[in-house]
């Protein structure tokens, strides 16, 4: 493989094994630039950037998904505090790559699905639990649709909710925000395998009127949509799925739920702080018996191209310089 190194100091020919790692990339471009910290960029003249960061150092080259034999690498020194893109666009990423429930990372379980956890709500008369919803590609609509209609089996209605919204709205929802042409999303969200993530949760808040509040077990951040409505549901967000978070009527002491799920509340007055203070209780018992996944350190694989990258940063980015959005779980 051969390529053309360009850094501060000048241009260099570099030729590089079949078998080359990433590893020996970066090696070869700090000494070829003298730079240990920079951005890449490669592609001309349709320069993107490219991130080694994102692959596993011992992945080869030639396994990455990006064909870089014969192009020329742009090398910059990187400024301080830079961090390959802007909040917005890393939060955009996040929702991007969908990985089929056959294909996730495992995750520990706080308890069995059986028996979740619970955190007593005098205050309320009952005990607040988490509702767990199938591993399946519609978790999020699932968890959203057993708060707002009463049932799980609402997915195709909401995923159609979601595309003429969007259709309804170019201006706001553009090529920029969804990092897809709109009418291959909106074809896209409407798949039964494809996932839901904060477009969708920003959509359905308004579409029903209602603030939906999703809790990160990993970081216990609560993401507000739709802030100032009236009344409030809660998701909780695991880093791969989504589940709701209910009221079940109990006795006192209220630590244990005993009600079927048919007498749950899960939507609240927006103006009761004590609802959002029991579910993120609930989300620590989640966190501290691990019941999430860890996204930015996991390998994923890119089932289209077959190459490794590490975490949703690196498949997000992967999946914009290729247009791949088919992953699941490397060995």
């Amino acid at each position: 493989m051969r390529l053309r190194v360009r850094g501060p100091a000048g241009q260099s020919t570099v030729t590089l094994e079949d078998l080359a790692t990433v590893e020996d990339l970066h090696t070869v471009i700090a000494e070829k630039t003298g730079l240990t910290t920079y951005d890449a960029k490669y592609g001309y003249p349709d320069i993107k950037p490219l991130d080694l960061s994102i692959f596993a150092p011992g992945q080869k080259i030639t396994d990455i998904g990006i064909n870089l034999n014969g192009e020329q690498l742009i090398i910059t020194k990187r400024e301080d505090g830079a961090n390959g893109g802007t909040q917005h666009q890393q939060e955009q990423q996040h929702i991007d790559i969908r990985v089929p429930p056959s294909q996730q990372p495992r995750k520990e379980h706080a308890q069995d699905s059986d028996d979740p956890p619970e955190i007593a709500s005098p205050e309320h008369s009952g005990t607040f639990v988490l509702r767990i919803m199938p591993d399946d590609n519609s978790c999020l609509f699932r968890a959203v649709g057993s708060a707002v209609t009463g049932g799980m089996d609402t997915m195709n209605e909401l995923r159609s909710v979601v595309a003429q919204t969007i259709q309804a709205n170019p201006d706001v929802y553009s090529e920029a925000v969804l990092e897809k042409k709109t009418d291959d999303y909106c074809r896209w969200i409407q798949n039964e395998n494809s996932w839901g993530g904060g477009i969708e949760l920003s959509i359905l808040s308004k579409h029903f009127d209602i603030e939906i509040c999703s809790i990160d077990v990993q970081s216990l951040r609560t993401d507000r949509f739709n802030e100032g409505a009236p009344t409030r549901c809660i998701v909780v967000y695991s880093g791969i799925h989504y589940d709701t978070i209910a009221l079940s009527p109990s006795d006192p002491p209220f630590t244990h739920a005993y009600a079927p799920p048919d007498f749950d509340t899960k939507i609240f007055d927006a103006a009761d702080p004590v609802v959002l203070d029991k579910a993120l209780d609930l989300c620590k018992v989640l966190n501290s018996k691990h019941y999430f996944t860890d996204t930015a350190g996991f390998r994923i694989r890119c089932n289209t191209c077959k190459g490794i990258f590490i975490g949703e940063k690196g498949a997000a980015q992967h999946a914009t310089q290729t247009g791949h959005y088919d992953f699941g779980e490397a060995d």
